[in-house]
């Protein structure tokens, strides 16, 4: 069946791990007899969670776009992981959806999940709903968690739906718009025993609802009550404004409030011709809003992508326009013309091909190898270039490497191309500690990397701690002689220097000649250059690069016959291994300026771990979110874990950058400890 505009809503399902929202989605399609039973996670057989990881580990830990029908609109529902580690997969779902559906449950009520996504939301400025989930559960308790939802996100978020509870079970669910309830799957009139907390949400909600329009607000205050039409229109105005977020509640396994929740979305979540415009720029670089115009030139934004045994999938909106199986369009970013040939709705890993899909619709093309995640293609003559998706910076990093050696090239093969599915993650290979790091949000995505580089790309792999990149200088100066002489048959090797070595001003290497009477002849002067620049990748302490390194050529002697290029330059590299360990080396490591956000009730914990990781705080400032940003200096040694001891120090509410500073100079601790474990590795 082909749709119209008008009767699409794009809808993201987020919310803490555990909230039911992989369940939501399932009640939504067996109760729209998209499928034919009820998927359960525990089982592996949801159509959202099909990866073979995400059964092993029955969570999601991919957005799975998942279409239902009901009363002719088509809500396509994307379901979203609630772990941390998988925020990308919620920045690429906010970028093709038109408002977004906050699960918490009724037993555990607001969670950390619950408030980030909260703020994913209002970040986009995308309207909100709230389910109230899993109303079977013992110790359930919807009024509790309606009360925690309105404090904590203010008076915007008003009741729609509610429990009918008798004998402390919830038995139906009433509709406070419709006046209407229903148990057991039969529409009834609202039980008697209901009236006051009937009367007490409905007034909240008319209060609400008065605030989208003067005359609702006029003929409120005049104490008329509103018509069902009102309450609808108020409703829709005032979540695509943001002043009213409707509350619903259900349990997915046994379906009750599955269609409440449905009809809803229906009734007050915008189509995409009601949604925000999309940001951009045009072919000159000129900012540009492109609105989701239906009569404009095809526009297809590139959100996601999927590789598998099959190939590459490209998930894609219409932004604008219509697209059909014959449509031509031009990638923005490469210039190129790419045939859509095949289009298809897909839900969860099922594909349906259709003929073609109108502006808003959520679709997937195959086998477009040069489309990547973020590009947008469009009619020729109308190119633009729609915003990118906004990734957290990585700051969870280990180092891979293959269990069975030689196979390095294997691993950076298998992660390039993941990192086309999931651009969240970084993977760069480190000259100087010769070692390939990979970068995440934690240890959770880390992992499935690793067992989907094994289950893909038949390559196993371990993770360990990535090196610290440290440094070596010295800190007094002084004079020695390096000779080089060597006979044999023939000519023989001759190179004699002398070498004052002192601390220098810059990072690199600093070398003069101040020679006299040609003791060393200027033909050789590159080659004691030479020696050094290659001596100091080595320092004498660890091992480690010599920076702030001042060298003089002031004496030395030479052969000529025996005397060579080569000679001097060996006879260079023995005055610095000679002269280094008595100019009082030192270690320097690097210092990292961290900016951590937290909320004001942490600030004790993290005050004191900044402390313990020998950090120095250097001032802290409130931010627009009633947050804290704590900003300080601290060894990048120390910080390795700090993604994971954060989330684990607030709950996940606390975020942090880490950029390298500078070189500073190491404790006596840490510079026994780096020459031991350096000494202990070359042992080996």
């Amino acid at each position: 069946m082909s749709y119209t505009s008008k009767d699409i809503r794009n809808v993201a399902l987020l919310g803490h791990g555990g909230d039911g929202k992989s369940a939501l989605a399932e009640s939504m399609l067996f109760l729209t007899k998209a499928v034919d039973r009820l998927g359960k996670a525990t089982d592996g057989t949801t159509a959202s969670d099909f990866d073979s990881e995400e059964i092993k580990r029955q969570i999601s830990i991919s957005a799975s776009v998942l279409p239902v029908e009901y009363k002719k609109v088509k809500i396509n529902v994307i379901d979203n992981p609630g772990y941390f580690d998988f925020e990308g997969e919620i920045m690429q779902s906010l970028r093709v959806v038109d408002s977004g559906v906050i699960l918490c449950t009724a037993k555990g009520g607001i969670e950390v999940g619950t408030e980030k996504a909260w703020k994913y939301l209002s970040s986009r400025g995308l309207p909100r709903f709230v389910y109230v989930s899993k109303l079977d559960e013992e110790n359930a308790d919807f009024d509790a968690t309606y009360e925690s939802l309105r404090d904590k996100f203010g008076m915007s978020v008003v009741p729609v739906v509610v429990p009918v509870v008798e004998g402390g079970k919830a038995v139906g669910v009433a509709n406070i718009v419709s006046k209407k309830a229903y148990i057991d799957g039969k529409e009834t009139a609202i039980p008697d025993s209901m009236a006051d907390t009937v009367e007490s949400y409905l007034e909240q909600l008319t209060e609400a609802v008065a605030e989208t329009d003067e005359e609702l607000m006029m003929k409120y205050f005049e104490g008329e009550a509103f018509t069902d039409a009102e309450y609808v229109n108020g409703l829709k105005n005032g979540v695509k404004s943001g002043s009213i977020c409707p509350v619903f509640c259900g349990c997915a396994i046994s379906g009750l409030g599955t269609e409440a929740l449905m009809q809803g979305l229906i009734d007050y979540a915008p189509n995409p011709l009601e949604g925000l415009p999309q940001k951009g720029e045009d072919a000159n670089g000129e900012a540009v809003e492109w609105a989701c115009d239906a009569s404009a030139p095809a526009t297809l934004f590139f959100f996601k992508t999927v590789s598998d045994q099959y190939g590459k999938q490209s998930f894609f909106r219409v932004v604008s326009g219509s697209i059909n199986s014959d449509s031509v369009l031009v990638n923005a970013r490469t210039g190129d013309s790419e045939k859509l040939a095949h289009i298809y709705m897909i839900r969860g890993k099922k594909t349906t091909e259709v003929k073609d899909m109108a502006t808003g619709d959520i679709g997937v093309v195959s086998k477009m190898a040069s489309v990547k995640t973020g590009d947008t293609l469009c009619t020729a003559g109308s190119v633009v270039t729609l915003e990118p998706i906004s990734y957290a910076i990585p700051c969870y990093s280990m180092a891979i490497s293959p269990k069975t050696k030689g196979q390095e090239d294997k691993i950076a093969a298998g992660l390039t191309k993941m990192n086309e599915e999931d651009p969240s993650f970084s993977v760069y290979n480190n000259p100087e500690t010769k070692q390939m790091v990979l970068s995440g949000a934690g240890d959770i995505q880390l992992d499935i990397l690793c067992s989907r580089l094994k289950s893909k790309f038949n390559v196993e792999t371990e993770l360990s701690p990535a090196k610290v990149a440290y440094r070596e200088k010295i800190r007094k100066k002084v004079q020695v002689r390096g000779r080089h002489k060597k006979q044999s048959g023939g000519h023989g090797q001759f190179g004699d220097v002398v070498i004052e070595f002192e601390p220098g001003d810059v990072e690199d290497l600093v070398f003069e000649e101040k020679i006299f009477g040609g003791s060393v002849p200027k033909n050789f002067f590159p080659a004691v250059e030479k020696g050094l620049r290659e001596s100091i990748s080595k320092g004498v302490l660890a091992g480690y690069p010599v920076v702030f390194l001042k060298a003089t050529l002031v004496d030395g002697s030479y052969h000529p016959v025996d005397s060579s290029e080569m000679a001097f330059k060996t006879a260079a590299q023995l005055a610095y291994k000679d002269g280094l360990p008595q100019a009082s080396p030192v270690l320097l490591e690097p210092i990292g300026a961290l900016k951590v956000t937290i909320p004001d009730s942490y600030m004790g914990d993290i005050m004191s771990d900044i402390s313990k990781r020998n950090g120095r705080v250097l001032g802290m400032n409130p931010d627009n979110e009633g947050n804290q940003i704590v900003e300080a200096e601290v060894p990048m040694a120390e910080m390795s874990s700090y993604a994971i001891d954060l989330r684990s120090m607030t709950q996940g509410r606390g975020s942090f950058t880490l950029n390298f500073e500078r070189y500073e100079e190491a404790n006596a601790t840490v510079q026994a400890k780096v020459i031991a474990e350096a000494k202990a590795a070359e042992a080996e």
